[in-house]
């Protein structure tokens, strides 16, 4: 249950004491304009669950990441991986999580109408962003590439016709700074552009005790620049150009809990006692994890009216390449010893480097109808095709073994010279080479049949053709074979490749009922489709080669929306059914975890869902959301990072000054639920490290705006009751992501508009 001491703390927080006993004020709230039909539409007028947050909630959070972001959209959460290609976002506790190359997510990630390969491509860092959109639930008619759960649309600010920019400063503890600028006006009397520039650096929060030093932190740089081309009086061109480089040192997995585990760990990190210890900031790692990102994208939309109807075309080539390092044996003490042991008592070393690079390209094109007519329609085409390259080597102390010691014999024996040893600084190591290639076609199309003014038949369909396939070759890299924690022996090295495909028809049928000027009320049934995948990832084993099967959702979905004067209130009730979810498996088996990708059974999640917007006074606005859902197997097992219940509130105060400048009084307050952070099957009575205790954040922020806005300056409280929590639980007993968020800090910041 949610703590009252918090909520209170919360309260007092949001609600200014002057205000305690006023009555609302009848104000008009703004228009809520969002793109969830692929035309824009109020979010009044959609008769789907669809969350926003706009320019002013996101730049009044002061975040930078979607991790952060997620908060405060209750039905979405995050996991947190070692790097940004092993993150994932969850929405109504449906999401795909995994290490493969094979597979894709449950969740479609959408940028500037561009669908992203992997969720990851969007996790690096958020700037000048429009609003944010959550679309919930099977999106199977108009987004169709893989959005069985969802979708998170990502719309960035497009250039404006008058000159104008700014420049903004955020600086918070621990040397922590972001920067970002940016211009936009017109260029001719044709072409309106912007360029939007950031940078960021963080030394991190967690110690690093062996170089003594700080980890856990970032620097990041990116350009964004658009181009709004009036090429005839028809015929609207925007094109998108983005570049973006990281350098994160994130994210340390740390010993969050007591444990017998082997591996011997520095005194000022060992965790004493018993439970999960959320104070722990310190890490022991003699390698350091970290990832390096790298982003270029660029597309072309282009927008021709065609008598009374619009023809739009969206062409998009994107590359990203990441780069994961990571610290498998969790400790500086181990590789330099001279023992010759079996690890099964004592430390070894592990050690991974990874790049990959994803080369997507993209083409979409529709025609919509003008609207407002008996039949509103769009029909379109999709392709899509993204193929990626990975190696990844691992280097580990090599492992008394039968196998290992019948090759020192063998090789001493042939020459006794060599004196050939296996023993814990003796580093042997093995390197596997990945390939995948995605193919999707997709022809489809969504209307609304008009009937009454107070009555529509909502239909669609999309079909859907899909292709993958995958390489894998690994080989030891020790010149005698010899093998380690995680390095095979040359005779299991590999030599695989597959392919195959699948064909979907997902569709729609619902009703929608205009109650008046203010109210909506609407019916759905949807079904969704993700496309089948391959577990290609490192250890990949014959068991491993056949495909795994498609994923297949069937979703029922009842809406309200109340629009008032200065209140607008979502409510959704939902059931959603998935049949061969694909899930992850962990296996510790051969002394290192690794983790399975399969088809984890059939799944179901419901729940109720409210959003909200309420203008109070003409000065105040406050906005929330609850999400309560139920995420399990038909055989009853939880779904991880699927929390039963979270709900959110924010409240926005503004005081406006005699001289014509304001102060704005912001405060948030988010609860999570407790949630599983495990495989499927596991839960707190079986294995206890898999569940993560529930928490609750407040947030505040005091900025001063200069009259005109000319200029602004913000101090910033996260996590004021510094309540510790942890993200995920990395499945071998002991290990956790324990987040920035997750302490108490303070920071400012320092904007300039002209």
């Amino acid at each position: 249950m949610m703590k009252k001491t918090a909520v209170s703390r919360a309260l007092a927080l949001m609600i200014p004491a002057s205000l305690a006993f006023q009555a609302p004020v009848a104000l008009a709230l703004e228009e809520i304009v969002v793109t969830s039909q692929k035309r824009e539409q109020s979010l009044s007028d959609v008769p789907i669950a669809v969350s926003v947050l706009g320019t002013e909630q996101i730049d009044s959070t002061f975040s930078n990441s979607i991790e952060s972001l997620q908060a405060y959209i209750p039905s979405v959460s995050f996991r947190t991986g070692n790097t940004t290609r092993n993150s994932a976002l969850t929405v109504r506790g449906i999401g795909t999580v995994s290490f493969s190359i094979g597979a894709e997510p449950s969740v479609s990630t959408v940028v500037d109408n561009v669908v992203l390969g992997r969720s990851g491509q969007a996790f690096g860092d958020l700037y000048d962003l429009e609003r944010i959109e959550v679309l919930r639930g099977p999106q199977g008619t108009l987004f169709g590439k893989n959005a069985s759960a969802g979708v998170v649309n990502l719309v960035t600010k497009k250039p404006t016709e008058e000159f104008e920019g700014y420049v903004d400063f955020s600086f918070f503890q621990d040397d922590e700074y972001r920067a970002k600028a940016r211009v936009s006006g017109k260029l001719t009397d044709r072409i309106n552009a912007s360029v939007t520039v950031m940078d960021a650096e963080f030394d991190g929060y967690i110690d690093n005790v062996f170089t003594n030093e700080k980890v856990n932190g970032y620097d990041k740089q990116g350009i964004r620049a658009m181009f709004d081309v009036e090429v005839s009086d028809d015929t609207q061109a925007l094109i998108i150009y983005e570049d973006y480089d990281a350098d994160n040192d994130c994210c340390d997995d740390l010993v969050g809990r007591n444990t017998n585990a082997s591996r011997p760990l520095d005194p000022s990190v060992f965790v004493s006692g018993s439970g999960l210890n959320l104070d722990q900031r310190s890490v022991d790692h003699d390698f350091q994890t970290r990832t390096l990102d790298s982003t270029t994208a660029l597309s072309l939309q282009l927008v021709k009216s065609i008598g009374d109807y619009t023809l739009t075309s969206i062409t998009a080539r994107r590359t990203w390449e990441n780069t994961e390092f990571r610290e498998g044996d969790f400790t500086s003490q181990n590789g330099d010893s001279t023992d010759i042991v079996d690890f099964s008592t004592v430390g070894f070393q592990l050690h991974d480097v990874g790049p990959q690079e994803w080369r997507q390209l993209s083409q979409e094109i529709r025609l919509a109808s003008p609207g407002g007519e008996l039949v509103d329609w769009q029909v379109g085409g999709f392709y899509w095709d993204i193929d990626s390259a990975r190696n990844f080597t691992r280097e580990a102390s090599c492992q008394d073994t039968a196998d290992n010691t019948a090759i020192l014999v063998a090789a001493n024996a042939a020459d006794t010279t060599l004196g050939l040893t296996c023993q814990q600084n003796d580093i042997v190591s093995a390197t596997a080479f990945m390939s995948t290639e995605f193919t999707n076609y997709a022809v489809f199309g969504d209307a609304s049949w008009n009937l009454t003014d107070a009555f529509s038949v909502l239909f669609g369909l999309r079909y859907t053709d899909d292709e993958v396939s995958f390489k894998h070759n690994r080989r030891n890299n020790d010149e005698f074979g010899r093998r380690g924690v995680g390095v095979r022996q040359a005779t299991l090295d590999t030599d695989f490749d597959g392919k195959t495909s699948d064909t979907n028809l997902s569709g729609k049928l619902g009703v929608q009922f205009n109650l008046g000027e203010s109210n909506l009320l609407y019916a759905t049934y949807s079904t969704g489709y993700k496309g089948p995948a391959f577990n290609v990832f490192y250890n990949m084993s014959a068991n491993d080669i056949n495909p795994i099967d498609a994923e297949e959702s069937d979703s029922y979905e009842l809406g309200y929306k109340y629009t008032g004067e200065n209140l607008f209130v979502s409510f959704a009730l939902y059931q959603t059914e998935i049949d061969d979810f694909q899930a992850n498996d962990f296996d510790a088996s051969d002394g290192v975890t690794t983790t399975g990708f399969t088809n984890g059974g059939d799944v179901e999640t419901q729940g109720a869902e409210l959003d909200f917007q309420w203008q109070a006074l003409e000065n105040w606005i406050l906005r929330g959301g609850i999400a309560i859902s139920e995420a399990e197997t038909t055989l009853g097992d939880d779904l991880p990072f699927a929390p039963d219940s979270k709900y959110s509130l924010t409240s926005d105060y503004t005081i406006e000054m005699s001289s014509g400048s304001e102060l704005v009084l912001n405060a948030s307050y988010v609860y999570t639920d407790e949630q599983l952070s495990g495989n499927i099957g596991q839960n707190e009575m079986t294995n206890p490290e898999v569940l993560l205790p529930d928490y609750d954040i407040i947030n505040a922020s005091v900025t001063y705006r200069a009259p005109d806005d000319t200029y602004s300056i913000s101090l910033i409280g996260k996590n004021l009751t510094d309540e510790s929590y942890a993200t995920t639980y990395s499945g071998d007993g002991f290990r956790y992501q324990i987040p920035r968020d997750a302490e108490r800090y303070f920071g400012a910041n320092f904007r300039f508009n002209f």
